[in-house]
């Protein structure tokens, strides 16, 4: 069963850092694209930032410039360091493991992050 464990998350203070990790199993890692979402209570799921295999990143425009993500293919892991957190980024964040074509796609439990104001 494929499975993707996220953890990092935590309560930090404006302007504080977290990085989050997320560590899959029973996929051919390396050739997925990742990604990290995040998800508010009350609110839609939103793209955060992605990495592809061959490690082109894309970024929300709200986090551009203050995430980034990272990937270890020798330890089927991906990351999400966070810096300058805002309030705003209060939310659950997922991740995302998906193979397009044919458009597989894999979920974490998610792990909560609270920046507090």
């Amino acid at each position: 069963q494929v499975q993707l464990v996220e953890s990092g998350g935590g309560l930090v203070q404006p302007g504080g850092s977290l990085r989050l990790s997320c560590v899959a199993s029973e996929i051919i890692f390396s050739i997925y694209t990742m990604g990290w979402y995040r998800q508010a209570p009350g609110k839609q799921r939103e793209l955060v930032a992605t990495i592809t295999s061959g490690g082109s990143t894309n970024y929300a425009d709200s986090v551009k410039g203050r995430f980034t993500i990272s990937r270890d293919n020798a330890k089927n892991t991906v990351y999400l360091q966070m810096n300058s957190l805002k309030p705003e980024d209060t939310a659950v964040y997922y991740c995302n493991a998906r193979l397009i074509p044919p458009g597989y796609t894999y979920w974490g439990q998610g792990t909560q992050v609270t920046v507090s104001s």
